[in-house]
Order: C-alpha cells, then structure tokens, then sequence
C-alpha cells in the first residue's frame, strides 16, 4: 500500500524519466542540469561512475575526491561523474526500483538527507549497507549521521554540513548596545527581550523567513531532539509540546514585530541583502549568500541559535539541509566503493582543506575541522575561525525522529501554522493538521 502511495505522489516524476531504466533510449547525456545517463554504474574494475548535481558544489568536491583516491591510493582508479539533478537522482532511483530493474543505477548517488529516509524506507533493496565497509562512522556527527541510518545500519556517508547559524550584523547589534557575546548561548525569551531593543533602536527586524516553509519551526525542535514525528515515523502534532512552545515562540516575534515573514525564497534573501533584518538563522549554506555581500566584510559574525524554555533537553545546536552519498546495489565492485569512500570523505583532511576554498562545502567529518584550512581566520566574518565553528556545532546538534514524509508532514505543519498566526484555533487546526498528515500513511 506505501510503495503504492509513493507511486502516486511521483507518478508525474516518473513519466519523464522511465527511459532511465531498463533499456531507454540512448539520448540522454551528463552536463547542463540534463537528467544524466542511462549508463548506470559501471562494470567493475578500477571505475566507479557517481550520480550528483551542482557544478559549483558538489561535481567539484567528487572529482576532487577522486583526484586525491587515484594520487594517493589506486593510480588505475578512474572516476565517471554524470551531472543529475537532485529531483532526477531521486525520480530515476524511484522508478528503477519499481521497475525492479536496478541496472542502470550508478555505483554512487548524492542524495539530500531528509529524502532518503523515503527511499530507503520503501526500497532498502537499492541501496548498500556500509556498516561492515571499513568506515568509521564514528569520527562524523551523530546528529547529521542520523539521516543515513535506518535500523542501526548506516547507509550513507554525510558530506556537507547542514549545521545551524546565527549569523548577524555586528554594527546593528551595536547601535542597539550589544554585542555577539549578548547573544551567545541564549534562550528565545532571551533573543525577544533582545529583538525588541534592536527594532525600536535600529529599525530592522532580528530575523525573517518564510511562512509558507517553516525552517525554523524544525530547526527550533531538533535543537532540542524534538520533532513532529514519533520514534516510528509517524505523524506527532497533537499534543506535541516542544511543537506547541516552537508555535508560540513564533508567534510572539512576528507580534513583537522582530520576525519578518514573507512569501518567497527571493522576498527572504532581500530581506538579508536590503539589510532589513539584524541577522538570519539557517544552515551555514546561507553564508555564501550573506558573502555575496562584499561591501559588509568584516561586519558579520555567527554564533549559536537561541535554546527552548521549556522544553527539556534543549541546547542552542541544530541543523538545516545537507546530503549523503550512497553506494546503490548495482555498484559491480562495492570493496573498491567502500575504499573510496572511506579514504576520501570518511578519511581525507587533504580533501576537506582543498574543496573548502572554491566550492564553500563545509564537511561534518571531525577532524577536518583541526585542519589549518578550517582554522583561519576569515575576514568578511570579523576574522574568526568559523568553519571549524560549524564543525563544533554540528557535533552539539541532537538527533531527532524523521520520517519518510518529512517534506509532506512539514508542509502540512507550514500550512497549519499560518492558519493559526491568521486567526484560527490552535487545538482544532493541529487535530486537523494531524489528520491532514496521517494520509499519507494509508
């Protein structure tokens, strides 16, 4: 009935890629954002072919993994990356795996963290477990390693870092009369307190964000290994207290005015680079966007995000975003996979170091943060060492219960939520919102 279920939600999805599988045509082609090739993985030997997107991000950190394995490890290694968006990477394993033809698979597959727990929920057959593989999972963060483990075995090996920021103009935190340290492990009372001083002294908003997406209802719950899910994957929104605290935190800061909300992923960059707002809260992704800033170097700082007041078992650490790669069951040579894996993005400072610079990609593997690269100290971020910062917080960030309908049970939640900031009974709204969310496990 689930794997029926699924089938429906991705049937538009999977129309356009069925001749990714089982003998296609032929057309197909890497590069450009196009949907790859029908080649699948290879055929054993020396060459593993990789499925992945984003030439800016994460087709430079794979080559560049695949440049250090053949230098230091295998001179015959050869590395095949076929450009796959992230949607295509997930509607082609779909379609595979319903077709029971997972020929045409790759050796490995990035996929992001929230989506895969769907895919291997419904299809643990398409994917390898590495739990024996010689890596030591040991040395990543436990709250990012969560999203790749089902049922104690680990499937994935994190990549980047989706560890929360604070991120904030130190100017106009100044003009108010603090600084970062004022807002350095803190609680939401707290930044409230704090929120209002900032607006009616500056004029700009603490934070914004959009409504209809709510990043940081789940970004406040993980701080606290909090969720809107049980322990086996379903629904948990009525009667969900740390949701409820989540719920009226939100809504006393759009009252209080230090909450911009908008509409759009657009309307919610401008916010940051129109400078309406003291700062923003997110995955340290957004710091490339915050970058994109050149003539505010050196007036912004991170630091943690606020904490829960009531809900127990709250730190100031979460999470946002982030992927893992995986070794599908077609890889012909999972021994040369593992290897790889394991001595590159499980085992290689050298890899971290060089992808840091000209991709951005902060990893969650430990000791890359002892690395002199994620030591230095950055200019634009008032010369602090950040990025081995991110690493520290990604450690501290709690694991939480997730779901293979994380995305739609939050969009449930977004949509709840916004009827209650219009008006609507908080009680009745979540009992509906829980019904609305328990369709999508008939």
């Amino acid at each position: 009935m689930k794997k029926k279920l699924l089938s429906v939600l991705l049937v538009g999805a999977m129309a356009f890629s069925l001749t990714a599988c089982g003998g296609g045509s032929d057309d197909s082609s890497s590069g450009g954002g196009d949907s790859g090739s029908d080649e699948g993985g290879s055929s054993g030997g020396d060459k593993l072919v990789v499925w992945t997107w984003d030439p800016a991000f994460n087709i430079p950190a794979i080559e560049e993994a695949g440049k250090i394995y053949k230098e230091t490890v295998n001179d015959k290694f050869e590395l095949e990356v076929v450009e796959t968006l992230s949607d295509d990477c997930e509607t082609k394993l779909q379609t595979c795996a319903e077709s029971g033809d997972f020929g045409t698979m790759p050796d490995i597959v990035l996929m992001q963290d929230n989506s895969y727990q769907k895919f291997v929920s419904f299809y643990p057959e398409a994917f390898t477990d590495l739990s024996d593989s010689g890596i030591d999972f040991s040395q990543f963060a436990e709250g990012k390693l969560s999203y790749s483990t089902v049922d104690g075995k680990n499937y994935g090996v994190p990549f980047d870092n989706g560890a929360v920021v604070s991120c904030y103009r130190t100017d106009i935190l100044d003009q108010a009369g603090y600084s970062i340290a004022d807002i350095t492990d803190i609680d939401w009372d707290k930044f409230i307190e704090i929120g209002k001083v900032v607006k009616e002294k500056t004029g700009k908003y603490m934070l914004s964000g959009q409504a209809n997406s709510q990043d940081i209802i789940m970004m406040m719950l993980q701080s606290a290994g909090a969720s809107l899910f049980n322990e086996d994957g379903t629904p948990n929104l009525v009667g969900n207290d740390p949701l409820n605290e989540c719920i009226d935190i939100y809504q006393k800061m759009v009252k209080e005015g230090i909450f911009y909300e908008v509409n759009e992923w657009d309307e919610y960059v401008s916010s940051i680079t129109n400078e309406q707002c003291a700062g923003t809260i997110n995955g340290n992704w957004i710091m490339a966007t915050i970058m994109g800033m050149e003539d505010t170097s050196g007036l912004w700082e991170i630091t943690n995000m606020p904490k829960l007041v009531k809900t127990a078992d709250a730190t100031n650490y979460s999470n946002n975003g982030g992927s893992s790669w995986y070794v599908t069951s077609n890889c012909k040579n999972t021994d040369l996979a593992f290897d790889f894996l394991a001595k590159t993005f499980a085992g290689s400072e050298d890899l971290y170091s060089n992808i840091l610079p000209t991709t951005g990609a902060i990893g969650t593997w430990g000791p890359a943060g002892e690395s002199e690269a994620y030591q230095a100290p950055q200019e634009f971020w008032n010369d602090k060492p950040i990025y081995s910062t991110i690493v520290e917080y990604a450690e501290l960030t709690p694991t939480n219960n997730t779901s293979a309908y994380y995305y739609d049970v939050r969009e449930v939640i977004s949509t709840a939520i916004q009827d209650i900031m219009t008006g609507a009974d908080a009680e009745s709204t979540l009992e509906q919102a829980q019904a609305d969310a328990e369709f999508y496990y008939q």
